[in-house]
């Protein structure tokens, strides 16, 4: 026979403060652990959903990142007429040369810099990328030493906004337009046009080339005819690989979120131990009557467990509701691939949330667990001699 719960209810009610006490600390816990799984899901989000999936990019073989690699170009003109790159509505091949540089910005109302990349384009560029939208201004015009910045830079550099300008490499370059580029890695770059920027930086080639093909029998194909080729020296792989091979910079986040949220864990677990010996100590002669009536040792453990996991619960609920305005926040922080400023936003997800839950709720019975044992191995007549 089960204990009903309403007497865990009253039971409860009547030692508020404890429960109160108990139940904050675990909405400390879950807080901090939503809000540290939230900054690792938003940098992991910001690449996994930047690329489209025919797209390919053609790199040095050897090179981690675009920052480490060069194409000659020579090596351009190979690629720009292999078979299977879809074609533009002019018939020419959608091939993007493109040159990736690091620059130091200070951030607005700091004097301390961070790396920025800028990313020159070549004429296809725009056209390979699906999620750019150009909110303010105009696009750059090649050879007038123009650049548009994305709104996420625009906001936290200085000199980003619209008609400032940069001061980078041989002079002053002026912002003409703000563009979104959703949820991706772009959404932290600012884009001009590639021949403009090679000549600035003294770059006679180009970091990279990024194509569309045509299908997915034709993007293998691809990777194979770029592999094969001794004449390049490059390797292809496509977008969505390469920068899901950045998400390893959100690992050490992750693992700062769970080694921290597992010492407060540990200590809200006693908290909640605490408050059911507590428990189990005022309600002895209470127990010693369960017993006498017909209740189980097996219903009294559950019962207390129960109990436990409610006053978890509570808590598990309101630190998810404290961590839900941080969804949408913008912030940043290094790529450590690219070593330059990736700039994204805390994403609070449905299943975020229900880890929360759950990870409160086995705080709680692990910490009844203990005090429910002892209150349902109390000796009846013991129990019931008690004041």
């Amino acid at each position: 026979m089960a204990i009903p719960l309403k007497y865990n209810l009253r039971n409860l009610a009547v030692r508020r403060t404890t429960t109160a006490m108990t139940a904050f600390s675990i909405t400390l816990t879950v807080t901090v652990f939503v809000v540290l799984m939230a900054l690792a899901q938003g940098l992991q989000t910001s690449l996994t959903a930047t690329g489209h999936p025919l797209n390919l990019m053609v790199m040095r073989d050897g090179s981690q990142s675009e920052t480490q690699s060069s194409v000659q170009r020579d090596a351009l003109q190979i690629i720009r007429y292999l078979e299977g790159i879809a074609k533009n509505e002019k018939g020419e091949p959608t091939v993007s040369p493109e040159l990736v540089v690091l620059i130091n910005l200070p951030r607005r109302g700091q004097v301390q810099g961070s790396n920025v990349t800028i990313r020159g384009l070549g004429p296809e560029g725009f056209a390979l990328r699906r999620e750019f939208k150009l909110v303010e201004g105009r696009e750059f015009r090649p050879g007038m030493r123009e650049v548009i910045v994305s709104q996420r830079i625009a906001e936290r550099f200085q000199n980003c906004a619209l008609g400032e300008k940069l001061k980078f490499a041989k002079g002053y370059w002026t912002v003409v337009g703000v563009f979104d580029a959703g949820h991706t890695a772009y959404a932290s770059e600012i884009w001009t046009d590639a021949e403009d920027l090679g000549q600035d930086f003294d770059r006679d080639g180009y970091s990279s080339v990024y194509l569309r093909a045509t299908d997915t029998a034709s993007l293998n194909r691809l990777k194979q005819q770029v592999a094969d080729d001794r004449r390049l020296h490059q390797k292809a792989e496509t977008e969505l690989e390469y920068y899901e091979k950045q998400t390893r910079t959100a690992g050490p986040i992750k693992f700062l979120g769970i080694f921290i949220a597992g010492l407060m864990a540990v200590g809200a677990s006693f908290a909640a131990m605490n408050t059911m010996y507590a428990a189990v100590a005022r309600r002895t002669k209470e127990i010693g009557a369960l017993r006498v009536v017909g209740f189980s040792r097996g219903s009294i453990l559950l019962s207390f467990i129960i109990e436990s996991v409610i006053i978890a619960g509570i808590g598990g609920f309101i630190g998810c509701v404290l961590a839900l305005p941080i969804n949408g926040v913008s912030t940043g922080t290094t790529n450590f691939m690219t070593f330059s400023e990736l700039a994204f936003s805390f994403r609070v997800t449905p299943a975020l949330l229900l880890q929360g839950i759950v990870f409160a709720v086995l705080m709680g019975f692990i910490g009844g667990l203990f005090p429910a044992w002892r209150a349902a191995h109390e000796n009846i007549v013991t129990a019931l001699r008690s004041t």
